[in-house]
C-alpha cells in the first residue's frame, strides 16, 4: 500500500465527555472541520492524542469512526507507542484490522534502545505489515535518535516511507534531502517550525494547532507549495505566539483550550492531566483570545 506522504495531517485530539468515555460527537465535528479545511491526511494516537491513557478498545472506535468520516477521502493513520515489539505489532496488526491506511510509529516506549535495539524494532514491527510507515524522530522528548544511518538501513523496507522530522533542527531536512533525495518523505512535526522546514523542501507537516485552527494551517501549506511565500509568512506570523502552545509539556491542555475558543472542541482531558490552573491558563487564554480576536483573512487557497 502506498500512499503520499504529503501536506497537513492534523495530529488530532482526543475528545472526552464530562464523565471520561469517548465523545465521539465532538469528535466528529472536529473532524469534519478538518476535513472541509482541505487537510490531508487525519493521524491518531499520537501525544496530542493522549495515546498513553487510551484503551485498545477506544483506539479501535477512534480509528473506525475516523476512517468512516474520511470516507476514502484521505488516508488516517494511527501512531504506535508501545513498550515491546510484541506490543508493537499487535497495534500494527489491529490498525489494519480495523481500517487504517498507515502507521506513525515511535521508537520503544520506557526503554532508551541502542541504534542496533532502534532499527531491530522498526524492522520486525514493518515486516509484520503491509501498512505504509511514517517513522517518528523526536530526540527531544523521547530521547532516542533516528540518525540518517539508520534511516538508511530502515529505508531497506518498501513500507517504511516517510519521517515526522522533530529533532528540532531545521537544517535536518536538508540532510535529509542531500542523503535520501525523493526516497524519503519528510513531515515536519514541529509547529514553530513548519514554514521553515517546507521552504527547505518538507513534504508535509503533522500538525497541532491545526486543531483549532484548520483553515490557517492548510492555507500556510499551500500558500508555501504555490510560492505565494510572502503570503505565508504573513499568516504565519499571526499564528506564531499559537504555535508556541504546542511546543510545552502541557500541549494538549492548550490546543484542547485553543479549540472551545474556535468552536471545535471541547477542554476534557484524561487523568493524570488536568485542565490548566491559575496564572498559566490565564496566559494561554490571553494568547488564544489574542489571536482569534485578530484572524486574518484568507486568500483562496484551496484553488492554487
Amino acid at each position: 500500500m502506498y500512499f503520499n506522504w504529503e501536506g497537513v495531517m492534523p495530529a488530532v485530539t482526543t475528545k472526552f465527555t464530562d464523565d471520561d468515555t469517548l465523545d465521539l460527537d465532538m469528535f466528529a465535528v472536529n473532524i469534519k472541520a478538518q476535513i472541509d479545511a482541505g487537510v490531508h491526511g487525519l493521524v491518531l494516537g499520537g501525544t496530542l492524542g493522549e495515546a498513553s491513557t487510551l484503551t485498545d478498545d477506544e483506539k479501535r472506535v477512534l480509528i473506525k469512526t475516523t476512517v468512516g468520516l474520511a470516507d476514502g477521502r484521505l488516508p488516517v493513520i494511527i501512531n504506535i507507542a508501545e513498550q515491546s515489539t510484541k506490543d508493537a505489532i499487535k497495534a500494527a496488526d489491529n490498525a489494519s484490522k480495523y481500517g487504517a491506511d498507515g502507521l506513525m510509529m515511535l521508537p520503544p516506549m520506557r526503554y532508551k534502545s541502542t541504534d542496533y535495539e532502534t532499527v531491530t524494532y522498526f524492522e520486525t514491527v514493518a515486516k509484520s505489515t503491509d501498512l505504509p510507515i511514517m517513522i517518528y524522530n523526536n530526540p527531544v522528548d523521547y530521547k532516542i535518535e533516528v540518525t540518517l544511518d539508520m534511516l538508511d538501513q530502515l529505508l531497506k523496507l518498501d513500507n517504511i516511507q516517510a519521517v515526522k522530522e522533530s529533532t528540532r533542527d531545521v537544517s535536518n531536512v536538508t540532510r535529509i534531502k542531500n542523503r535520501f533525495k525523493n526516497r524519503l518523505k519528510i513531515l515536519c512535526g514541529v509547529d514553530t517550525l513548519a514554514l521553515e522546514s517546507i521552504l527547505m523542501g518538507a513534504d508535509g507537516w503533522v500538525a497541532g494547532l491545526v486543531c483549532a485552527f484548520p483553515r490557517e494551517t492548510v492555507a500556510i501549506y499551500e500558500l508555501a507549495k504555490a510560492g505565494r511565500i510572502d503570503e505565508a509568512i504573513r499568516i504565519y506570523r499571526w499564528f506564531l505566539p499559537l504555535l508556541e502552545l504546542d511546543i510545552n509539556p502541557q500541549l494538549v491542555q492548550n490546543i484542547k483550550l485553543a479549540e472551545v475558543a474556535t468552536g471545535i472542541g471541547t477542554e476534557n482531558v484524561r487523568a493524570p492531566r488536568l485542565p490548566l490552573q491559575g496564572p498559566e491558563r490565564e496566559r494561554v487564554l490571553e494568547i488564544i483570545e489574542q489571536g482569534v480576536k485578530t484572524r486574518p483573512d484568507l486568500p483562496d487557497y484551496k484553488s492554487l
